[in-house]
């Protein structure tokens, strides 16, 4: 039996299913009418960074940035250009680290920019430093094999 995809959206943080076969690239949030997939990531708050992380069924990339960080500025259009190749397979977000400091606290953040995959609920895997669009989605790929090219 397939099993439906639950799909947090990044900008109101409703939960969507997304029967099996449908275009989870095509779909829109049935809170708000966003797209669910747009290439571009959001920017989250903790409530939906926590939401994204517990509840979709879809692995989830955090970037953990702050605004004043060179190598985070560095990395934000490589970061978008993975989204655009690893979407709808992985949702990509942004968690701005001076506005959400106590979640940066509970990840154990000590440097920025970090990156965080998350499926299931937990960590999977995490880096520090900034990367290239290619080396973030082979990053990713490695650890999630089912999400091969």
């Amino acid at each position: 039996m397939a099993q439906q995809n639950l799909v947090v959206c990044s900008k109101c943080g409703g939960v969507n299913r997304l029967p099996p076969g449908r275009d989870a690239g095509q779909a829109k949030c049935g809170k708000c009418g966003t797209r669910l997939f747009s290439g571009h990531p959001q920017d989250v708050d903790a409530e939906i960074f926590d939401r994204q992380i517990t509840r979709s069924s879809v692995p989830v990339v955090v970037d953990v940035w702050a605004p004043w960080c060179g190598p985070c500025k560095m990395m934000a259009p490589a970061y978008e250009a993975a989204a655009n190749e690893l979407e709808p397979l992985v949702r990509l977000i942004k968690l701005n680290s001076d506005n959400e400091q106590a979640v940066a606290t509970r990840l154990g953040i000590r440097g920025i920019p970090t990156m965080i995959l998350f499926h299931g609920g937990r960590e999977i895997a995490r880096a520090s430093g900034a990367m290239t669009a290619s080396q973030i989605v082979r990053w990713v790929r490695d650890r999630l094999p089912t999400v091969a090219a």
